[in-house]
């Protein structure tokens, strides 16, 4: 579904009628469009037809609550990505911890201090923009990644990883989250740890897709590139693209996978020497300097 985008609005989501006139009144006064909800449900009918660039959730509402409401909106892909701020009372502790487990990104005591309110309002649009920058990044360079939350939910992928997704599972459809058999590598993955460089593989018939950990993109954001690899073929590609020798191409490909040498020469049998070596020629014949720049090269003709 594709929701329409107004800039700079807060939907703010109380039952209690003082509350929503006293916040209303201060993001207003903080030049912020704001819509109302008094319920849960309200909520999330309303998001069926609007995209905030933030929500200002009360925990506790009759019906359903604010932690059970946050749940289903995270659940919804074209919304997982938007802040939720929590509103809880001082005496709720164990609301802070369930509001984080639910997808919340930050709260606020009752009563609210509107002048930190406003301040943090702002500071999480900030990041939720600067997030979505970097996935239109992503996006533009073709590259195949995604993000997910701590417990391994897919919140954003770029195009070209929803293609190869769809390439090994036929069947599939964002809509409804990772499939199985990518969720399962997933949770791998975040059980090992999740740290930078860790990877996971998995078999998909004659393909298989490894999953890499980048980097941790915030506290609860883990941000993981697929390399959907077909060994034979594109080795094939490397080779009758670029002029290089079976064994150059197959070292190449393992760089642009994003492989260590002492890895690579584990998977090829050969020594960490001779990968030197097949670097090197492959340097000269593609004129470049830098692992990096040959690791790019790489992707470009594998992901073509």
């Amino acid at each position: 579904m594709s929701l329409p985008v107004h800039t700079q609005t807060v939907l703010v989501v109380d039952d209690e009628p003082d509350s929503l006139r006293m916040l209303t009144a201060a993001l207003e006064g903080a030049e912020l469009s704001v819509l109302v909800a008094t319920s849960g449900q309200a909520a999330l009918d309303l998001l069926g037809h609007i995209l905030p660039d933030l929500i200002l959730m009360d925990a506790v509402m009759p019906g359903i609550d604010g932690f059970e409401t946050t749940a289903r909106i995270k659940a919804r892909p074209e919304l997982a990505n938007v802040p939720v701020i929590f509103m809880t009372g001082l005496t709720e502790s164990e609301h802070v911890v369930e509001a984080f487990e639910v997808g919340g990104t930050d709260y606020v005591r009752k009563p609210v201090n509107l002048m930190e309110l406003i301040a943090r309002v702002r500071v999480h649009m900030a990041q939720s923009r600067a997030m979505h920058a970097s996935v239109a990044s992503l996006d533009a360079t073709g590259r195949l990644m995604m993000a997910t939350d701590a417990q391994g939910r897919m919140l954003w992928c770029t195009p070209r990883a929803e293609q190869a997704i769809a390439r090994l599972v036929p069947d599939w459809s964002r809509e409804g989250g990772l499939p199985p058999a990518v969720s399962v590598l997933v949770e791998r993955l975040l059980q090992r740890g999740g740290k930078p460089g860790s990877a996971v593989k998995g078999e998909f018939g004659e393909s298989s897709l490894e999953l890499l950990v980048i980097a941790h993109y915030r506290e609860n954001e883990v941000l993981i590139r697929l390399n959907e690899i077909s060994h034979e073929q594109n080795v094939a590609k490397l080779r009758d693209s670029l002029d290089l020798t079976q064994r150059e191409a197959e070292v190449l490909l393992w760089v642009g996978y994003g492989k260590a040498s002492n890895d690579i020469s584990d998977v090829l049998d050969i020594s960490p020497r001779t990968v030197q070596k097949h670097l090197e020629r492959i340097y000269v014949k593609l004129g470049v300097e830098k692992r990096s720049a040959a690791a790019a090269i790489a992707i470009r003709i594998i992901e073509q």
